[in-house]
């Protein structure tokens, strides 16, 4: 889902991030958020049904929507969209324990789809409205990740996925004497290592309109799509293994991902810019790094914050280690809705291949299904933005070796503080080794072990 393409600057989609968010069952509410805007869909007197459809980012759905209200006369789209994942997370979260405020139709983020499958009786279970039938429309690890345990329920049908490759400023490379061509930038990295060594000669040859960038827009992108891609490859876990024990100092995914980022900070290649800020996004628009890690869904939200003065100088290469996935999302629908068959129905829309193949064109979401990865016209899409980079076959191409990262219900908790600890060694105020105790400190207290 995510981020998207084209139009007026673009919400985040997080990395598609999120903070720490509250367990659904047992949390303890103040529901002053949940007012009448907050309510989801009804019915007005002429049988119109209005569905309130509650998204962060951008996921690519305006189209869609005229599309299925034309063919739907009897239905009203309304699109909630809170740009903060954290906050809508939250929010999200008080107001399906609540029983009232949600929208009729959800968007959950990877990171916390876990946590709402704690509660699946807050949820339409997709099963009973036929989902088993056409469950092959998702990869079968996405279709999974929404369901329960015992495969009883299926709360969330899968958007998209984030394949991961790296986006690049061709006009910063040429002044720092780099290649620019998408094929030739992708031999220069094979590995992470190989990644800031071409991060080394960027800044020593720097001139021009480069001579104030950084190579690199911050540690803890970098450091996630590190750990996402090396924990996907083994062993399919982060901070908690499946059975959601504490894994940081067990899972060697984690140290490695930690050192290969502290290395790039020791060579000065970082704008410790933080994600999702103001800085950050004044980072794109005034030429403040030359790459960022780059799931699909980011290539909108660069778009947006660099804008026509961005276009025609990004372009896209394959990041370091090949491949990896960094996000995605699901629809669901809670049961405080009062239009549950109609929101159901939308939802299923929503997620068809047909769909998502649309969705991927206006806002770069990588479709979570295997008959869109095959689609001859995903395959050929090229996005116009990025030099015509061909986004299709970029991002598809490795879209079927994909694995599914387990996160546990607390892996937000964990993630943010062990950023905070890497910000603080970007910022001089910690060594690397320090860092590391005090991210195992700080991870096993987010924890609660």
């Amino acid at each position: 889902m995510s981020p998207s393409m084209s139009r007026a600057p673009r919400a985040p989609r997080t990395g598609r991030r999120m903070l720490a968010v509250v367990a659904v069952a047992g949390i303890a509410l103040t529901m002053a958020a949940c007012g009448s805007d907050d309510e989801g869909g009804d019915a007005g007197s002429d049988g119109q049904v209005t569905l309130k459809v509650s998204t962060f980012g951008r996921f690519g759905y305006e189209e869609l929507f005229k599309k299925y209200q034309a063919d739907n006369p009897n239905i009203k789209i309304v699109e909630s969209n809170e740009g903060d994942l954290g906050k809508y997370t939250n929010a999200l979260t008080q107001r399906i324990a609540a029983g009232s405020g949600a929208g009729d139709v959800v968007a959950i983020e990877e990171g916390a789809i876990v946590q709402f499958l704690q509660a699946p009786d807050k949820f339409v279970n997709f099963q009973e409205h036929g989902s088993e039938e056409i469950k092959s429309n998702w990869l079968d690890w996405k279709y999974a990740q929404g369901t329960t345990a015992d495969g009883k329920q299926t709360i969330g049908l899968g958007t998209d996925v984030g394949g991961l490759a790296m986006c690049y400023r061709t006009d910063l490379f040429k002044e720092a004497g780099l290649p620019t061509d998408r094929e030739e930038v992708s031999a220069l990295w094979p590995t992470w290592e190989d990644y800031i060594e071409v991060g080394k000669d960027f800044e020593a040859g720097k001139k021009g309109a480069a001579k104030d960038a950084k190579f690199v827009d911050s540690a803890t992108n970098t450091y996630n799509s590190i750990l996402m891609q090396t924990a996907g490859a083994n062993p399919g876990y982060t901070y908690f293994d499946r059975e959601n024990n504490f894994a940081m100092e067990s899972n060697p995914s984690i140290k490695a991902a930690w050192d290969t980022t502290n290395k790039l900070l020791d060579a000065g290649l970082s704008a410790n810019l933080k994600s999702f800020t103001g800085e950050w996004d004044a980072g794109f628009k005034n030429s403040g790094f030359a790459t960022i890690a780059c799931p699909s869904w980011m290539t909108g939200y660069i778009s947006g914050q660099a804008g026509d003065a961005g276009e025609g100088k990004w372009d896209i290469a394959s990041v370091p280690g090949g491949s990896g996935s960094w996000g995605g999302s699901f629809l669901a629908v809670p049961t405080q809705s009062k239009h549950q068959e109609e929101a159901v129905a939308l939802a299923k829309f929503l997620t068809t291949a047909d769909s998502q193949i649309e969705a991927f064109k206006a806002e770069g979401v990588l479709p979570s299904s295997p008959e869109a990865h095959k689609d001859p016209a995903l395959a050929a899409f090229k996005n116009e933005y990025f030099s015509d980079a061909p986004v299709g076959e970029i991002f598809v191409k490795g879209a079927a070796s994909l694995k599914p990262v387990y996160l546990g219900a607390k892996n937000q908790a964990v993630r943010d503080v062990i950023e905070n600890d890497l910000r603080a060694i970007e910022q001089g105020q910690q060594s690397a080794a320090e860092g590391w105790t005090a991210a195992i400190e700080h991870a096993k207290a987010a924890a609660g072990v």
